[in-house]
């Protein structure tokens, strides 16, 4: 079971951005992302929760993000994004999804991607 994160770039302050996750697995069984966080960390900072959607829909974010950044998830539930409106030069981080993801076969397993950068110039 593996996440992966693409989405990421360089764009100038008050721009946007959709960082996508993807749920994949290696023996094919159906599978979902029930609950996914993105996090974020910038150089020299621990790593912050920036927005979660759980299971069933439920939204949370962190304040320095709220109006700003949307999570969602499609709706075969393999893929999570956030969608980053009116960017700031203090949302360049590394992005991280991380998700319980779900296998025909296994409980739920936790997941971290690798990481996108998002750098956002002033």
């Amino acid at each position: 079971v593996q996440v992966v994160e693409s989405g990421g770039g360089s764009v100038q302050a008050g721009g946007s951005l959709r960082l996508s996750c993807q749920a994949s697995v290696t023996s094919g069984s159906i599978f979902r992302i029930n609950r996914a966080s993105w996090y974020r960390q910038a150089p020299g900072k621990q790593r912050e929760r920036v927005a979660t959607l759980t299971s069933d829909g439920s939204r949370t974010y962190a304040d320095f993000v709220k109006g700003r950044f949307t999570i969602s998830r499609d709706n075969n539930k393999i893929t999570v994004y956030l969608q980053m409106d009116s960017l700031k030069s203090e949302d360049t981080a590394v992005y991280y999804c991380n998700a319980d993801v779900q296998t025909a076969i296994t409980n739920p397993i936790n997941t971290w991607g690798q990481g996108t950068q998002v750098t956002v110039s002033s």
